[in-house]
């Protein structure tokens, strides 16, 4: 990023780009307690994952607050407004994905405290969690590099993700064909795999801002060959 005149502006750019990062890693933590206490059966670390969502949500609207004044006082144009723009919109994704933690966890608070004849299996959950927590941290990365290269290949990621949720769709619908006493579990497993396919999506949606932020192209609602082009530059 380009240097300015006054140097509280560029501190005051840096620090909410900072404070984005500091909110990835709430995120990040949040994700992995959720997956961790869902497999170990540890009801009140999820209830301590739930609790947190509020720090998540405090965080956003006090970052969304420093833009705003932002653009209020320094009146930012161009690359600058795009850094402003672009740090609204990645915090509005991280806040998503906090909740998506969040439901992660009252789903498996569910899931531990009813009486169930067999447990789901989670090692499939944690499988799809790895991914997608990787793919977060990959987009956040990208972000603190301005890395535009890992769109293209979070895109690619995206798409094995949602070819596993799908997967793990089937088998549950066949367990709930096979033996309706799976039902119950079977749907709460659903919405905990489906939560971690969308924080998959929200990590994809902050890898093409970071394009946005660097080439000023808007590449969402693009297909995958449309973005290879983007960021490779053809």
């Amino acid at each position: 990023m380009a240097e300015h005149i006054s140097k509280q502006f560029d501190l005051e750019l840096e620090t909410i780009r900072t404070r984005v990062l500091q909110m990835g890693g709430l995120v990040e933590q949040q994700i992995l307690s959720a997956i961790d206490a869902l497999m170990a059966g540890d009801v009140p670390r999820l209830d301590k994952v739930m609790a947190e969502d509020a720090l998540v949500n405090a965080m956003e609207v006090g970052i969304d607050d420093d833009c705003l004044h932002i653009i209020a006082r320094r009146q930012p144009a161009a690359s600058d407004l795009r850094i402003v723009f672009t740090v609204i919109k990645i915090i509005t994704d991280l806040e998503r994905i906090g909740d998506e933690a969040s439901k992660i966890a009252r789903m498996g608070k569910t899931i531990h405290q009813s009486e169930r004849f067999q447990m789901p299996r989670f090692r499939e959950i944690e499988k799809m969690a790895d991914a997608a927590l990787a793919m977060l941290r990959r987009a956040l990365d990208a972000f603190a590099r301005l890395d535009t290269s890992a769109a293209l290949e979070l895109a690619e990621e995206d798409q094995l993700l949602d070819e596993n949720f799908a997967s793990e769709l089937r088998q549950l619908i066949t367990f709930m064909m096979e033996d309706p006493r799976t039902i119950s579990m079977s749907i709460d497993t659903l919405f905990i795999s489906k939560a971690i396919e969308r924080i998959g999506d929200h990590a994809k949606n902050i890898s093409e801002y970071v394009v946005y932020l660097v080439k000023g192209k808007d590449i969402r609602h693009t297909t995958l060959e449309d973005i290879k082009r983007e960021t490779m530059g053809r």
